[in-house]
């Protein structure tokens, strides 16, 4: 019991490095070249320390992920319209996990680093090294989600990719039915505008990055895995209603002389 005390805190002061050094290098990206704007992180004060699973739209592989970080730091700091000078670096929350491909998650010496701040990684059931795989959900991966919900925070986007309006994974809405978390809906907006699909390089500076943090879902466990998944769907704002209000299915009609 001794050595696993010990284990767990090195885990912890390991993580906590890692988030102070990778919070200060990406601060400046999130809160100083482009403007964040954060609705609902109130929200937040009131979740349980476990069994907490966020899901969100998708814009960018990590930029997404490190925006989120900042604002549950600094929410536990009680900042929760923004984030201000980032002393809440210096005391991080450690239980916070992120479900990640794990081909993305090793793909160099910097995503790797990025892993050991909390990735669960898992395979993706429909792409591998570029190319199309049909595959069944892993059990593995599965049960590293569970495990993290029994202590943590869970971050995950039910999509698996950056492109809008894609249907979400199954994957997704058997965790929940399994499991029974808290389920938090986040919509972000406007980091596919300032960021490359990576979320590391910068493509346009002084844009807004949107975050709103909305009220935990009313689920029914009992449901059924699809109805699950579209409750989830619509409540990121993802679903085929919405995809039709989208400003790019508006299309004008041109009057007639």
């Amino acid at each position: 019991m001794a050595q696993l005390l010990k284990k767990i805190r090195n885990i912890h002061l390991t993580r906590r490095l890692i988030y102070g050094t990778l919070g200060l290098a990406t601060y400046p990206g999130i809160a100083l070249f482009n403007k964040l704007k954060v609705n609902g992180a109130e929200k937040l004060k009131n979740l349980p320390d476990r069994n907490v699973l966020f899901v969100s739209n998708h814009q960018t592989y990590f930029a997404d992920v490190i925006a989120f970080l900042h604002i549950f730091f600094a929410a536990k700091w009680g900042r929760y319209k923004r984030l201000g000078i980032p002393f809440y670096l210096l005391n991080p929350v450690t239980r916070i996990y992120y479900v990640a491909a794990a081909e993305t998650m090793n793909d160099t010496w910097l995503t790797r680093l990025f892993a050991k701040a909390g990735a669960i990684t898992v395979k993706r059931t429909w792409r591998a090294e570029g190319k199309e795989v049909q595959r069944g959900l892993d059990p593995a991966d599965t049960r590293k989600i569970a495990r993290a919900l029994d202590t943590s925070w869970v971050i995950t986007f039910p999509q698996g990719t950056t492109k809008p309006f894609a249907p979400g994974r199954k994957g997704t809405a058997y965790i929940i039915k399994q499991n029974q978390p808290i389920v938090v809906p986040i919509i972000i907006n406007g980091f596919w505008r300032a960021f490359n699909k990576k979320g590391l390089k910068f493509k346009k500076r002084g844009s807004i990055l949107s975050v709103t943090i909305k009220d935990p879902l009313v689920v029914d466990y009992n449901d059924s895995v699809d109805n699950i998944l579209a409750q989830v769907m619509d409540a990121i704002e993802q679903s085929k209603e919405h995809m039709l209000k989208s400003k790019h299915h508006l299309i004008p009609v041109k009057s007639q002389s």
